[in-house]
């Protein structure tokens, strides 16, 4: 039986940073997305506002989802990524609420345009779609079918072109 969480997002704050953290080495094999988070923070493509997480009804941090600024091309656009959401949390809806929460701060932020580069039976729920249809393309060979895109407003569609990630990426 499943049970029903409601799932509070909210913007990271600097005492959430070591939490963050944590609950990435927890949701990952390897310390390379922590490690990437935390270089990101340094990085000028860190947004303030755009680094969100997910928590239970006690106010435990449970899922994190970061934004930071890529272009396509010369058109400034959002990554998505990493996600981290606590093993015991998986599969309870605390990925796609942080998700959800970060697009729609981005979207009132009057962003545009999100990248991600993941599992593409899980993002096309968020509305992104295969990048390489909208001619949107990497530097580096990933699955096709794993680099997609979404835009936040209809009236911006999205712009073709080579995604430049911030450096921390290495790509």
């Amino acid at each position: 039986m499943r049970t029903h969480h409601t799932w509070i997002t909210r913007a990271e704050t600097r005492a959430d940073i070591s939490t963050v953290r944590e609950i990435t080495l927890a949701a990952f094999d390897t310390p390379l997305e922590a490690d990437l988070v935390d270089a990101l923070r340094a990085d000028p493509a860190w947004i303030d506002g755009l680094s969100l997480v997910a928590t239970d009804a006690d106010g435990a941090l449970v899922a994190h989802a970061l934004l930071t600024r890529c272009h396509i091309d010369e058109a400034p656009a959002l990554c998505l990524g990493p996600v981290s959401v606590r093993p015991e949390h998986q599969r309870t809806g605390a990925g796609s609420a942080v998700i959800r929460a970060a697009l729609a701060a981005a979207k009132e932020r009057g962003e545009h345009h999100v990248t991600v580069l993941g599992h593409p039976e899980y993002y096309p729920r968020f509305g992104f779609t295969r990048a390489s249809t909208h001619g949107i393309s990497l530097t580096i060979e990933v699955p096709d079918e794993a680099m997609m895109a979404l835009t936040l407003d209809a009236a911006h569609p999205l712009p073709a072109g080579t995604v430049r990630y911030a450096a921390p990426f290495g790509i």
